[in-house]
């Protein structure tokens, strides 16, 4: 049996950004048929690997060493309409974070048909069936505003496979994504890779869906030269008074919530009750599509809810943003799941930290500067770190920007959605223990939407469960499950 032609390989290559190495010495080769995937911690290059096989390395990156070649083609000497082309044809990516990418007024089953070879096209019903979509759900006929993280995911990948590309690029495909779903994905990649002979390759930080579907793994060692160091945080005692001695800080009754208006309207949330302490922990988890980030987003004020009332330390809330008032939004801050996508890639991570400051405090120039070294002390970052770039940053450290954002406007609740679902085991360990600090130092109420019940483990006052069905009393277990962090 004659061994397949490579569809890319990747030799000795070396990527840096300034005197800054993202990617050293990296080398792999992609298959038809097989599934390759890329693990390493945050920081070691793994999406600046990905990148450079569809000839995208990041703004103000170079070469140092080694080469790439995609179908034969040197993909970082190509003339930008070849590289168009080859892009065109033969290419799909799906980046860390699809849903920034999905245009908000296209309806999913335009989007995902939008770039289809019209002499290819796959229909729609079969392509939500192939990403495990549910066909009486209209998604289809749905914007991606109305779709939960996961679902915007699936969309993303369905567009993708609507191509019928030769190389599929997948950068964290699970992240978000409940163990279940995570393990359909993991069959869906190797049944996809063999059947339609796809070289795959993808990163990701979960070891289980590695181990679930690829062929191949090739493992990057840290490539960036560690960060200066930063004072030590002191050592603070992640204690709290326990869920009742205190008044809560926020307060749901009722809360309801529904997606999509007239035959497509869907119930997401029904009757939620909700207490959040200062100073605890409490854990959203359920399956995708269940109604988590439109719960935080609710007490955002992002998603009016439809029936029930939001309290903050006795007061009502209105259900949308702009009817609250200023000082009610700033006390509620919410953390999204995608930093990058969240944070201006045109602004330094000083800009994007000194905007609060401004907005709620009129801080001076040198008080601004000054304080914005202190939200980088508090989230374990460099002080020098605000001169960068976002895309200077690994995962791990813009979601911690993203946090001290969050801190910046001083607020009594942080509402994190899947704060760590893209993070290695460390990096994620790392960003609760750097919450449970902040509990215990500003007596925060913390809400952590995720889908790691392992990571929450031991660390939560109260969990709530989504995925027990509509009209379930799901109150009753976050009051009966606190316990001591």
């Amino acid at each position: 049996m004659s061994t397949p032609t490579p569809a890319a390989t990747v030799t000795g290559l070396s990527v840096s950004l300034g005197d800054t190495p993202l990617l050293a010495d990296a080398t792999l080769t992609l298959t038809p048929g097989r599934v390759q995937a890329i693990t390493g911690p945050s920081g070691a290059g793994k999406t600046t690997l990905l990148s450079a096989l569809v000839g995208a390395l990041p703004p103000g990156a170079h070469v140092a060493s080694g080469t790439v070649t995609v179908l034969g083609q040197d993909v970082l000497a190509l003339a930008p309409e070849q590289l168009r082309r080859l892009r065109r044809h033969h290419l799909a990516f799906v980046g860390q974070d699809p849903g920034s990418g999905l245009n908000p007024r296209m309806r999913a089953g335009r989007i995902i048909t939008e770039t289809a070879d019209r002499t290819t096209r796959v229909g729609i019903p079969e392509l939500l069936r192939l990403v495990r979509l549910p066909a009486d759900q209209h998604i289809e006929r749905r914007r991606t505003t109305g779709l939960s993280g996961g679902q915007q995911r699936r969309v993303a990948l369905a567009r993708a496979l609507a191509r019928r590309p030769d190389i599929l690029l997948l950068d964290e495909p699970t992240a978000g994504l409940d163990p279940a779903l995570r393990d359909e994905i993991a069959d869906l990649l190797r049944d996809l890779a063999a059947r339609e002979n796809i070289a795959i390759v993808l990163t990701s930080h979960d070891p289980d869906f590695v181990a679930r579907c690829a062929d191949d793994t090739l493992a990057l060692a840290p490539a960036a030269v560690p960060p200066s160091p930063v004072a030590a945080r002191p050592t603070v005692e992640a204690t709290a008074h326990p869920v009742g001695e205190t008044a809560p800080a926020l307060t749901v009754r009722g809360l309801t919530a529904h997606h999509g208006r007239g035959s497509v309207r869907r119930t997401v949330l029904a009757d939620i009750d909700l207490d959040l302490h200062p100073g605890t922990l409490t854990a959203i988890v359920g399956p995708s599509g269940c109604g988590k980030t439109t719960l935080v987003r609710a007490l955002a004020g992002l998603h009016p809810p439809a029936h029930g009332t939001i309290t903050l330390t006795g007061a009502p809330l209105a259900g949308h943003h702009r009817r609250r008032s200023h000082d009610q939004r700033r006390r509620i801050q919410l953390v999204p799941q995608n930093p990058l996508g969240a944070l201006n890639p045109a602004h330094t991570i000083g800009a994007t930290l000194a905007r609060p400051l401004t907005l709620h405090f009129r801080l001076p120039g040198d008080r601004r500067e000054s304080r914005v070294a202190e939200l980088l002390t508090a989230v374990g970052l460099p002080a020098d770190f605000a001169h960068r770039l976002p895309h200077e940053l690994s995962g791990g450290q813009r979601q911690r920007v993203s946090i001290a954002r969050a801190l910046a406007a001083e607020p009594d609740v942080l509402l994190c959605d899947e704060v760590t679902s893209a993070l290695d085991a460390p990096t994620a360990a790392g960003i609760m223990a750097l919450l449970a600090a902040l509990r215990a130092e500003r007596g925060l109420a913390v809400v952590l939407v995720t889908h790691d019940r392992k990571l929450i483990s031991g660390r939560t006052h109260g969990i709530l469960d989504l995925g027990l069905g509509l009209g379930t009393n799901r109150v009753t277990g976050l009051r009966a499950e606190a316990t001591a962090v």
